[in-house]
Order: C-alpha cells, then structure tokens, then sequence
C-alpha cells in the first residue's frame, strides 16, 4: 500500500511515497485536526513551513497522535525572505520549537528569493544559507537538507561553493505542468521531487482527458492526479481537511498504464502560467 512505500533519498534515508500537506491550513483547530486525522489514517510524513503559521499546530498533532517519532518524518521549510548563516540557525531553531521536535526529517530552503521580490539574486545569501543547513545536516539535527521552488540554475551555486547537492527540491509539479527541465535536472542527479500542489489547486479536476482516464480506471479524477505524481517518480504532497477526501487519497494503489499516462502528458493546465507559490 501507497503508506507503506518509500523512496530512498540520495544519503540512504527512506521518505514516504506520499506527504500531508498543510499549506493554506489555518493555524489552530484546523491544522491541529486535519494533521492529526491523517496521521490516524496512515499518512507518515507531514510537509509544513514557518512561513504557514501552523507549525506548533502539527506539533501538538504529532505529540497527541502517541506515534512513535522514528515512524514519521517532518519536513519544514526556511521562510523565503530568511538568508544567511545565522539567521539560517535562528530559524530552524524556532521551527524546531514550535514543533516540539528534537530534529527535523527534512529542512528546506523555502524559494530561492523573497516572494515579495521573486527574481532576485540572491545565490551569495543562498550559499550562506545552504552552508548553515549543511552544518545542521552534519551535527545530525537535520536527516535530509534540500530546496523548495529552485531551478538548475538556483541550485548550481550551492553546489559548486559546498559540493553538496539537495537531497530534496519540492516545486510544483501536475498535469499540464511538470517543470520538466528541473524534473530532468534533479533526476540526473538523484534529487527527489516533492510535488506540491498536485491537483492544481482544483482547477485541473474537471479536465477533460483527466476524466476519461479517471472514468476507465473507475477512480476520481483526484486519485488519478496523485497516481501520475507516484509513477512519474516524484511525492505529491495533497492537503484536505476533510477526513474523507484525506482518507481517499492515500488510496490510489493501481498502476495507470502507459499508453494513458501518455494521453495525460498531453495536457496544458492554465496554471501552467503561475509557476510558483507560497
């Protein structure tokens, strides 16, 4: 079953094929109740930010679901407006604390520039900051280290100044928009895509070649959405709350053949034009 599945990332740590999501979730009831049903459900590994606003609520979702720590992995992000050393250290700190861990699965630089200012160079802070990360890492408060939302050429200069390439870089990746020069670039050198927004904020669901698939296969369009992300190589990262629809996507353990899995290459989304969030 998909919950039982894991990738292997570049260091040897096992990732859960498939995350919680908890982007746009309302600190308190909300991000507390809808973390901690997924967990109860078979989801292992949870995905939150600073930058979200809820990390003491998955934190308190995690403590009350009496899971074992060693059974789950948290993964966290670097606000995007957040560069340099020691405000790199600061950071995670907080995030450490509002969560009530003692080390973090998977810690991510969340963009590569503020949202306020996207575009901006800013691979020298950047440098400083994946050299706190990679300080983190070693110290073993830290499994996994990677990026959110970078492209080859965002991810070349931390490299080339430390010789440490991600292990992790979550973008957004569904049908009609897969990124596929960053999917490429990753896959060549074994950086595991976590897929965000995977059903396309919901616009992509009543896509007409998506429901014909759906319709053969006898599942919904949604469950069709996270299966390709699956086979595609990548981790979706779906986000409800509501136990239902969290509960029908962890259940997507049928295989979409090739010659559909072609047809669904065919689609253009109109989110195609907004590569990025928050």
């Amino acid at each position: 079953m998909i919950r039982d599945e894991f990738y292997v990332l570049s260091n040897g740590i096992n990732i859960p094929k498939i995350a919680f999501g908890t982007w746009q979730v309302k600190p308190g009831d909300e991000a507390y109740n809808s973390v901690l049903t997924a967990l109860k459900l078979g989801y292992k590994h949870i995905d939150t930010a600073l930058a979200y606003q809820n990390e003491e609520s998955v934190g308190k979702a995690i403590k009350d679901s009496k899971i074992d720590r060693k059974e789950l992995f948290i993964t966290t992000k670097l606000p995007a407006d957040i560069k340099g050393y020691n405000e790199t250290i600061e950071a995670f700190n907080t995030s450490l604390k509002n969560l009530g861990l003692e080390y973090l699965d998977s810690y991510l630089i969340h963009a590569p520039w503020p949202w306020s200012n996207v575009g901006l160079d800013c691979k020298a802070k950047n440098v400083e900051t994946w050299k706190a990360m990679i300080d983190l890492y070693n110290k073993g408060l830290i499994k996994s280290i990677g990026v959110s939302n970078f492209r080859e050429e965002d991810i070349k200069p931390l490299v080339e100044a430390t010789g440490f390439y991600p292990q992790v870089d979550q973008i957004r990746f569904f049908l009609g928009n897969t990124q596929e020069a960053t999917y490429e670039y990753c896959k060549k050198h074994n950086i595991l895509i976590m897929a965000y927004s995977p059903l396309a904020t919901g616009n992509l669901l009543k896509d007409k070649i998506l429901n014909e698939v759906a319709e053969k296969y006898n599942v919904t369009p949604a469950k069709i959405c996270l299966r390709y992300c699956i086979q595609r190589g990548t981790l979706p990262l779906p986000k409800s709350t509501h136990e239902e629809r969290i509960k029908a996507n962890l259940d997507i353990d049928f295989e979409i053949k090739k010659e559909d899995m072609d047809k669904l290459n065919t689609i253009r989304n109109p989110e195609l034009d907004r590569p990025y969030r928050s």
